[in-house]
């Protein structure tokens, strides 16, 4: 097989894996390494980087600069459909990965590679999310996954291969957690969070204040929104990436945005994760608090029945399917109207909803009033009820309903 290789496009990030595959298909494969590293905001010396892949033996270091569509092309569509997994997780690592990929694979095709690796472990669900967008974008590129072919089994083998091949790695046996992170979240698993039980050390947030050391006096941010995009904050208009930059530095200072789960992998695997997404967490709710008064009742009702399998295909791997796209484009055709602005107030890790307007809102307060109005006859809610009921009064009538 290692014959067959000649050029390989490697997921780098220069973290323990990765470091230590790069060196591993140089010496298993006798082949050309390219490191692709992508930044999505997750705030790594990428100069550093490059000099520690080019010491390890890469031929060529490529980094591409994708904070603005990560965030425009993956994590506003998602924010979109109000995606989220099994209730908490609000999949930044799961978004990040096909946009990877699909620059992955262009580097591959730009360079006459033929052959993609990454560094996601047999176990995980990161392993799935790349080789289904590889499979996806370029069926023809052969796909390396060292932890599926290797005899290293644990991140201390990893540690000692290092150490035997001069690797400088940022792991230590005393903090042996992995993190991965962007624009959208912070995510730390693995090592001493195994224990389900065990609460973090408050040491090992990065993104958010603990709650309790959050400022004692809320803050108030203003979020507008365009057919269900984020535009402006406190009425400043920003781009993609600096908007949810912003979020993140209101949301983390404020304690906002930490969750503690644990999740079904795809594999069948229960996994905890603790996770930081600080503006992901205002942005989801501002956009339903805008939603609530500009969607028509039931596309609301129906996208929402959409959602849980919309975010599981995400968490899946499975961006790059027709399905994901028929999906996405029922997603994006439920938001034309969702226009307006939500105003939350950030308080000890809260973030809640204290007001919402539109131009294009549904809400009528005439209609709505608890006091005397005159567009609202009360008396026809009486055929409107009796004919709700009719089935019901058969069915007892057949005597097919007992109470309980």
């Amino acid at each position: 097989m290692s014959e067959n290789v000649r050029k390989v496009v490697l997921a780098y990030s220069g973290g323990l894996d990765t470091s230590i595959i790069l060196k591993w298909l140089i010496e298993e494969y006798n082949c050309e390494v390219i490191a692709f590293a992508a930044d999505l905001g997750q705030g790594d010396d990428l100069a550093t980087v490059r000099q520690k892949a080019l010491a390890t033996g890469a031929s060529k270091v490529v980094v591409e600069d994708l904070q603005e569509e990560f965030v425009r092309d993956y994590v506003f569509p998602a924010f979109r459909a109000n995606a989220i997994y099994e209730g908490h997780y609000l999949l930044g690592t799961s978004l990040a990965r096909p946009l990877i990929a699909k620059r992955q694979v262009a580097l591959a095709e730009a360079e006459g590679a033929d052959a993609v690796s990454h560094g996601a472990t047999g176990k995980g669900n990161d392993q799935v999310r790349f080789e289904l967008s590889y499979a996806a974008l370029n069926p023809k590129l052969k796909i390396i996954a060292p932890w599926r072919q290797w005899q290293l089994k644990s991140r201390q083998d990893l540690l000692e291969f290092a150490q035997n091949h001069g690797i400088e790695v940022p792991v230590t046996p005393e903090k042996p957690y992995s993190m991965d992170g962007n624009l959208l979240h912070l995510s730390y698993e693995g090592g001493v969070l195994e224990d389900p039980w065990l609460e973090p050390e408050p040491e090992m947030f990065r993104m958010t204040v603990a709650p309790e050391s959050a400022p004692d006096k809320p803050r108030y941010v203003e979020i507008d929104f365009e057919r269900g995009n984020p535009v402006a904050v406190d009425g400043t208009t920003l781009g993609c990436a600096d908007l949810l930059a912003t979020l993140n530095k209101l949301g983390g200072a404020n304690g906002v945005g930490r969750v503690d789960l644990v999740e079904n992998r795809f594999v069948g695997i229960k996994s905890r994760g603790v996770y930081e997404t600080p503006g992901g967490t205002i942005l989801r709710m501002a956009h339903q608090a805008v939603e609530s008064i500009t969607m028509d009742r039931e596309v609301l009702h129906l996208r929402d029945s959409l959602v849980s399998r919309y975010s599981s295909l995400i968490y899946n791997g499975f961006w790059f399917s027709p399905e994901m796209q028929l999906l996405q484009e029922t997603m994006d055709a439920a938001q034309e109207n969702v226009w307006g602005r939500a105003r939350l107030k950030l308080y000890k890790g809260s973030s809640q909803v204290v007001g919402r307007k539109s131009s294009r809102s549904l809400y009528r307060t005439e209609y709505a009033t608890f006091e005397e109005d005159t567009v609202y006859d009360q008396s026809d809610a009486d055929g409107f009820i009796r004919l709700l009921g009719l089935r019901l009064r058969l069915q007892a009538l057949q005597g097919k309903v007992q109470a309980k």
